[in-house]
């Protein structure tokens, strides 16, 4: 009998805790979780409710310290609609109301004369206090609603991987568009309250967050692996080519060599996501580092090489003569200066930038073989990178080794194919991670409304070198950089880094050939410290002028970069 009281006692002392625990979950959830909405859904009470109001999980950047910075957040307030229906002086409400919110005069009565409609919205983003002035008018005829709007406390910074958020042309429901806000859409979200749950469902969802298998399954906040000062430097160092070089656009990218995480993602001209409905051309919102394709140039050189050091086709020893140009498929494969330099190691062939010497070697190693590494590097599918609107290369000329002999001359240079920047990278990044490729990706982490942190596990790619290769072309990589990058000038004391540049013809859709005159797309990329590689850099200007050469446009910008790394993440010397 005693035992059976123990017993009933500890059940009953077990489920107090439980409901406990469940009181306790719900306050939490109601007053941290969901405070704000549940004052929103109070004060809705007696003003009419906005249905675009939901509010939106947060964007963040992470500092170097792991810190996080807001880049996109929801904020609260109030906004002004009109039933023009039911507003019966428009003058004398436009009076009242203007001096409490600015409105302009004209827009505010052509929108008091459609009496067609119920509702129209005629100012947001209200304060409190001026919500409150308004209420106490009573105008008929005058709605406020509870409003919830997206803010971007950076400004331009990271714009193009951010998007922003705006209506879609067909909805009248504001969804994200462009960048982030778009590709995580779904998990930004709020599509519901969420203010009454059931506290056993709640707790089951809370649970599912922590072992749910896609981590955009639930909704919430998302956490990025840009960091806030590095962006801000390359954002800084491309405006400045801008302003040098006046290219139509530049560009570039700061990652991870071997996690693949992107530190700094930019594009100028830029726009500031708070106010994107001003900019004139809304080409800018697009992120042509994802969402481009281009003939890359002598970047591509070192793939090349590599290709045919790991295929066994050649070594750092083997020589070759170099004619200045050849004739293939009736078609003439020229240098850049069109000199010869007669029989030269393969290492020249990197340092001088040698188109004959590029074609030399995808010849040497054989064009199936040629094509297979081509493919293999990713150029003909998507990185996989979490951004919308990601394009493949296009390998059509190489035809699977089977194409005109001069299609492969001209791909080991760069030419007559084309590849997106991020695949571009992607890459390269193989020569600077033992020859596996990275897998690409801004985000790290998604932090649910139940306040779970789910962290993105980091994957990486199929290995497409051997380690031993990679290594060999890192070596001839750091002696263009020391020796040949701006004749020397940029060579770092302590510092090892491997790098080539690109200066690539523009293709002319009107004639099938390039564009004629001095029009080129100039690159750059590196790794640096060379002997464990922590950052990859890479930048772009599309038509850029009064350089010829990307070395000329691109290789200080690179190592001023270079050396804002190295001191703001306190990196160790190499040598």
């Amino acid at each position: 009998m005693k035992q059976n009281v123990v017993i009933r006692a500890r059940v009953l002392g077990g489920l107090f805790i439980v409901v406990a625990l469940l009181l306790i979950v719900r306050l939490y959830l109601v007053q941290v979780v969901h405070g704000t909405e549940y004052k929103s859904q109070g004060t809705a009470q007696y003003i009419q409710t906005n249905p675009d109001s939901a509010s939106r999980g947060s964007i963040y950047f992470t500092t170097k310290d792991g810190a996080l910075v807001s880049a996109a957040v929801s904020l609260s307030g109030y906004s002004i609609a009109i039933n023009p229906k039911t507003l019966s002086n428009p003058s004398t409400a436009y009076a009242k109301l203007n001096v409490i919110a600015p409105i302009d005069r004209q827009s505010f009565l052509a929108d008091a004369a459609n009496t067609g409609s119920s509702f129209v919205s005629i100012v947001d983003r209200l304060s409190d206090a001026q919500a409150a002035a308004i209420q106490k008018l009573s105008i008929p005829g005058v709605i406020i609603s509870p409003d919830a709007w997206r803010e971007y406390p950076g400004g331009t910074l990271g714009a193009q991987v951010l998007g922003f958020v705006g209506y879609d042309g067909t909805s009248t429901t504001r969804i994200g568009e462009y960048g982030l806000e778009k590709q995580y859409n779904s998990t930004l979200a709020q599509s519901s309250s969420g203010l009454y749950v059931n506290p056993f469902a709640e707790i089951f969802a809370n649970m599912q967050d922590i072992v749910t298998t896609d981590p955009s399954a639930h909704q919430g906040s998302i956490i990025t692996s840009i960091e806030p000062n590095v962006q801000q430097e390359l954002e800084s160092t491309l405006a400045a080519i801008m302003k040098d070089y006046t290219p139509n656009f530049d560009g570039g990218i700061i990652m991870d060599a071997h996690t693949g995480a992107i530190y700094a993602m930019g594009m100028d001209p830029s726009f500031d996501p708070n106010n994107y409905s001003d900019v004139p051309n809304a080409s800018v919102y697009q992120n042509s580092l994802v969402s481009g394709r281009y003939e890359m140039g002598s970047i591509m050189k070192p793939l090349t090489m590599a290709a045919g050091v790991d295929s066994g086709a050649v070594s750092t020893s083997t020589t070759y003569d170099d004619t200045g140009c050849i004739t293939v498929s009736n078609a003439k494969v020229c240098n850049y200066d069109f000199k010869a330099r007669g029989v030269i190691p393969v290492q020249q062939i990197l340092n001088q930038s040698l188109n004959v010497g590029a074609s030399w070697v995808a010849t040497h190693t054989g064009y199936p073989v040629f094509t297979q590494y081509m493919k293999a590097y990713g150029f003909n599918q998507k990185t996989g990178i979490d951004l919308p609107g990601e394009v493949t290369g296009n390998l059509t000329n190489l035809d699977d080794g089977q194409g005109p002999a001069v299609n492969f001359d001209t791909a080991s240079f760069g030419q007559g194919i084309t590849v997106s920047p991020i695949e571009m990278v992607r890459a390269l990044s193989a020569l600077a991670n033992d020859g596996r490729l990275v897998d690409p990706h801004v985000v790290t982490a998604i932090q649910y409304e139940s306040g779970v942190t789910r962290m993105i596990p980091v994957t990486q790619g199929p290995q497409v070198l051997k380690p031993s290769s990679a290594k060999t072309v890192t070596d001839m990589l750091r002696i263009v950089y020391d020796d040949y990058e701006l004749h020397g000038k940029i060579k770092m004391q302590h510092y090892t880094a491997a790098a080539k540049t690109g200066t690539a013809q523009i293709p002319d859709p009107a004639t099938g050939g390039y564009i004629p005159g001095q029009v080129y797309l100039h690159s750059f990329f590196a790794y640096f410290p060379a002997t464990d590689p922590r950052f990859i850099v890479f930048l772009y200007a599309y038509k850029p002028i009064g350089q010829e050469y990307a070395a000329d446009t691109l290789a200080m910008p690179f190592y001023g970069i270079a050396q804002y790394l190295i001191n703001y993440y306190n990196v160790p010397p190499d040598r």
